[in-house]
């Protein structure tokens, strides 16, 4: 199978997942060992204090390290192990989260995502991730 990473064939795969759909996200930056995604904060997705709720920013971290694991190891890839840091509120206007490949093998990549809230020009690293993506051994169904 010929997959070049690139901003069009990352937005196709994106536009395919209803939940990412539905919650907003864009894909930013996709190419060989990196995955920039994107999602514009709405108070439906703040927790009781008003800040993100920790599944969207875990959220961000699983598809960008996903992404970024795919660009190198090919579009049939799962995530197999994640660790997500919250290290502050995240309260703002826009959540980016850019993944980058530690290390690579043939069935396997470990990444790290950085994710970071923004909020009138200001930019404040939020959370921290890694984890590890897995090429699928048998081709993922079709919905």
């Amino acid at each position: 199978m010929d997959f070049t990473p690139n901003l069009a064939s990352g937005s196709a795969v994106l536009a395919a997942q209803p939940f990412s759909a539905w919650i907003g996200a864009e894909l930013e930056g996709f190419e060989p060992g990196r995955a920039v995604l994107a999602l514009n904060l709405r108070p439906e997705l703040h927790q009781q204090h008003g800040f993100a709720h920790g599944g969207v920013l875990c959220y961000l971290a699983d598809n960008a390290l996903t992404f970024a694991g795919g660009s190198v190891l090919g579009p049939a890839v799962v995530t197999s192990e994640l660790k997500v840091n919250y290290l502050r509120p995240a309260q703002g206007e826009r959540l980016v989260a850019e993944a980058t490949v530690l290390s690579s093998g043939r069935s396997q990549a470990v990444v790290r995502c950085d994710i970071h809230v923004l909020e009138g020009g200001s930019r404040k690293l939020c959370a921290a991730a890694q984890g590890t993506i897995t090429l699928l051994t048998q081709p993922a169904p079709q919905a």
